[in-house]
């Protein structure tokens, strides 16, 4: 499979199943067009010189060879062989845990999958000894891996800070008797930050994840308190702090961008003129709202995104480059097979754990009382749900099958085709169109970067 695109005055062509992304001039690029099942021998067939007269015979015979001869090194129209290593996706052993220490939050953002903070349940902090036995459920379920990942979610999880505090302490402390290591993030509005929060958690949590939408107006509309005040002009001074005493460590500054702000390039600019040079701007996923995007905004969206990919451009050039989360793409390695296949681990090596002891597939799930997989009180999971997701992989999907992307996003988040399109072997369509946009500038920035030869 060949995904041929132009952007920005390239013309690329991605072989699907090797990787392999080709910078190529028009000629290759038209003879790629007549070429959609491959190339049927060594020589040019005399049907599409006929087809490409514009171009001279010697011309299209001398580009013909150059596709021919990519074809030989397995990088054009190469056969997939990943489908073999669908069978030994089984159930693996947990290796990350979302920690929902409180079901509650000191904001009401309007788009909030988690219902303003309470998952459409009662408002509550998880307790101690509940977290304690999630600590505890990790590192049994964990098996022989030895590095783990927790990460403090919410709602508002700076809510229940003393408890994060206590649960980083007996994590560490359980490293040293079961030769596990933990890694800690957490995601805060930021709200209840302060000089002792702000350096334990720089000191502790190896990356941090701090919610802004971008302009004040943008923000604020979005992202009000319970008073339905602003939270822009108290959260910028805090999040500047925390960035500048944390040093080289992992952040991102995080947002949302709705129907509301669909020039949200304004938002990317907006936080990195603040001094942020890790930023995630991304869009909601809701139906329904007055808020929602619907596919008739994508056109819109992509056409912002090419704005976007300039701006990334611009800041290299004038010497204050940025990373933004979704144009991050590895065209020389990348993520290893398994991974390509199967996505985030959502369900089998990553779980969700709420205030309650609940266990869902991820935080995203968390709720949604049919896909909930057991309790640490009671000490039940669900083995078999384990295994469902364990099989949800693109070799799973037959729409995935057939998409160029498939290998970049792995199917998709299980949560959004579970909510939105009732199965999980359905991908959900607005995300999968913009996936595949955000993936082309990803690529056209790769190409800019490095320059032809290395591409």
């Amino acid at each position: 499979m060949i995904h041929k695109f132009k952007l920005k005055g390239h013309n690329i062509a991605l072989d699907v199943e090797s990787g392999a992304v080709h910078l190529v001039d028009d000629i290759c690029f038209d003879l790629l067009g007549e070429l959609e099942n491959g190339l049927p021998g060594e020589d040019c067939p005399q049907g599409i010189k006929d087809k490409l007269s514009q171009y001279g015979a010697a011309e299209l015979d001398e580009a013909y060879g150059e596709l021919y001869r990519l074809c030989s090194a397995g990088l054009l129209f190469s056969e997939g062989d990943y489908e073999k290593y669908a069978g030994t996706l089984i159930a693996s052993p947990i290796k990350s845990l979302c920690l929902n220490v409180a079901h509650d939050c000191n904001l009401r953002c309007q788009y909030c999958f988690a219902s303003t903070g309470d998952f459409e349940g009662a408002r509550s902090l998880m307790s101690l000894e509940t977290g304690k036995k999630a600590i505890d459920f990790l590192i049994e379920k964990s098996g022989g891996r030895k590095n783990l990942e927790t990460d403090f979610f919410g709602g508002e999880p700076l809510m229940n800070f003393a408890l994060v505090k206590e649960l980083v302490a007996y994590a560490r402390e359980k490293e040293a008797r079961t030769g596990k290591r933990f890694r800690f993030t957490i995601s805060t509005n930021g709200l209840l930050l302060n000089d002792e929060i702000i350096d334990f958690i720089n000191k502790e949590m190896s990356n941090v994840v701090l919610s802004i939408d971008g302009r004040k107006t943008v923000n604020d509309r979005m992202r009000g308190r319970i008073d339905k005040s602003g939270s822009y002009d108290s959260i910028v001074p805090k999040f500047k702090k925390l960035v500048q005493k944390r040093g080289g460590k992992e952040y991102y500054v995080r947002g949302t961008f709705t129907r509301r702000n669909l020039d949200f390039t304004e938002d990317v600019k907006h936080l990195h003129d603040l001094g942020f040079d890790r930023i995630s701007v991304e869009p909601v996923v809701s139906e329904g709202e007055e808020y929602s995007i619907t596919e008739g905004d994508i056109p819109e969206i992509c056409a912002e995104y090419e704005k976007l990919m300039d701006f990334v451009l611009e800041a290299d050039k004038s010497g204050k480059p940025f990373t933004f989360f979704h144009f991050m793409i590895d065209l020389n390695s990348g993520p290893c097979v398994i991974k390509r296949l199967k996505g985030c681990g959502c369900g089998n090596e990553y779980v969700a754990v709420t205030p309650e002891g609940d266990i869902y597939p991820c935080h995203q799930f968390v709720g949604a009382r049919e896909w909930k997989m057991g309790n640490l009180n009671d000490k039940s999971f669900d083995s078999g749900k384990k295994r469902e997701f364990a099989g949800n992989n693109i070799y799973s999907k037959p729409e995935c099958l057939k998409c160029w992307a498939k290998y970049y996003c792995s199917g998709g988040c299980a949560a959004n085709s579970a909510r939105y399109c009732q199965s999980l072997k359905k991908p959900y369509k607005i995300s999968c169109e913009l996936e595949k946009k955000r993936l082309e500038c990803a690529i056209v920035l790769a190409a800019e970067k490095a320059g032809p030869k290395e591409v």
